[in-house]
């Protein structure tokens, strides 16, 4: 029960927060203090609605706002988005675009399952509709899960993928942003093994922690300093009665949520001051940079406790995946069996989570692979955010992704190896 209190105790405080920015705002902005020629209540009024929105974007699912997009016709055509597979923990979403014929280009990006939604990607969806199919997974926030529907870790994640990979069909390419870059890669050696043809076209790997020891940062090298027993005594909590998933065990998105702030809390904290300055002055828009920014940022979901207790224990601290020793349901993954996939790396150079080399030890492991269907990219400058929805994608990394699909796109015989 202490868990369950200390859940509801979180979502209370921020609950409080959420009340004390609308009531500041509500008091400060009373047209009788007009009167009044004091700036102090245009700052408590600003604080207020700063607040208010910051806290009550917390607990809101963002909506996805792609609305329509411009086709090879010069016209505009609506984009409706689609459940192509529900499960419990996740479904495929496609975001389907009404009056086009179908594209050459199929596409699945797989979202992190790290705290945020996958709408993090929005802008990678955008950018990529104009020119392909695109699906992606869409988590769902573990809160809302009943106990009943089971557990999900890092093998039922696995296991998730490698059958949206399979329902999609082999003519796919695949994008796995992150957090999933590993699983993806295990998934689709998975299927390598059990069911061949349902193998994509190309793997793209974009900044994940295949090997977080190849160049650790602070974020990949925190499984090496605490214990199993210690997260889970400090990081897990139980979900309260307010939510579909009461008793839940999961590692809480508001806890995680502070972490991610208290790493750049220097950084946040100006861009929060400059905000309340720019709303006190009407400088401010409701989609401006800053709301764009912290309104997808601070959206934040619970993920399983088993989902998170597994990943830091089987990915970062056994490295699984860079030891070449992960299990699926009792089956060894073995991921030289990956043959003609053609597989690509793209990393950013100034990427503090997922350091240069995490990602590209990948093309080590796929020794069935041959050489000609192995690619990577170093973004020059680029952090991790940049390279997969920043500058850095739009400019240089997306063409460069694009033309690899179009160069694999063409299928070979299954389980041909290299000479």
């Amino acid at each position: 029960m202490r868990y369950m209190l200390t859940y509801d105790l979180m979502e209370t405080l921020r609950n409080t927060n959420q009340w004390a920015g609308a009531s500041a705002q509500a008091i400060a902005s009373y047209p009788m203090w007009g009167m009044v020629p004091n700036p102090a209540f245009n700052l408590m009024a600003a604080w207020g609605e700063v607040t208010e929105r910051s806290f009550s974007r917390m607990v809101s699912k963002p909506d996805w706002g792609l609305e329509s997009v411009v086709g090879k016709d010069g016209r505009d055509h609506i984009v409706t988005v689609t459940n192509a597979v529900e499960r419990p923990f996740g479904d495929l979403i496609h975001f389907k675009v009404q009056g086009r014929a179908p594209m050459a280009r199929r596409i699945l990006l797989v979202a992190p399952m790290s705290g945020h939604y996958a709408t993090l990607l929005r802008s990678t969806v955008q950018s990529l509709l104009p020119d392909a199919d695109v699906w992606i997974t869409d988590w769902h926030n573990a809160r809302d899960i009943p106990v009943s529907a089971g557990k999900f870790d890092i093998e039922d994640y696995t296991l998730y993928l490698s059958d949206f990979m399979d329902h999609l069909g082999p003519d796919l390419h695949v994008i796995a942003v992150c957090q999933p870059a590993p699983l993806a890669l295990a998934a689709t050696a998975y299927l390598a093994a059990e069911k061949p043809k349902a193998q994509p076209r190309t793997l793209t790997l974009i900044g994940g922690p295949i090997d977080p020891d190849a160049n650790a940062t602070d974020v990949t090298d925190f499984g090496r300093r605490v214990t199993m027993g210690q997260l889970e005594q400090v990081m897990l909590q139980r979900v309260g009665f307010k939510y579909a998933g009461v008793g839940r065990m999961v590692y809480p998105g508001l806890l995680q949520l502070a972490s991610f702030v208290s790493m750049n809390a220097e950084t946040h904290s100006k861009a929060f001051y400059d905000q309340i300055m720019r709303v006190s002055k009407n400088e401010d828009g409701d989609r401006d940079k800053h709301n764009r920014f912290y309104d997808e940022y601070l959206a934040v979901m619970d993920m399983t406790a088993e989902f998170y207790m597994s990943t830091v224990e089987r990915i970062f601290k056994n490295r699984e995946i860079a030891e070449n020793a992960f299990v699926v349901n009792g089956r060894a993954v073995d991921i030289g069996s990956i043959d003609n996939v053609a597989v690509k790396i793209v990393e950013g150079e100034k990427d503090d989570i997922s350091a240069p080399g995490q990602c590209l030890a990948a093309l080590d492991l796929l020794t069935g692979l041959p050489d000609s269907k192995k690619a990577a990219h170093l973004e020059p400058g680029a952090g991790h955010y940049g390279i997969f929805a920043g500058k850095s994608w739009r400019s240089n990394i997306r063409p460069l992704v694009l033309n690899f699909i179009d160069a694999n796109a063409k299928a070979e015989p299954v389980g041909k190896k290299s000479a």
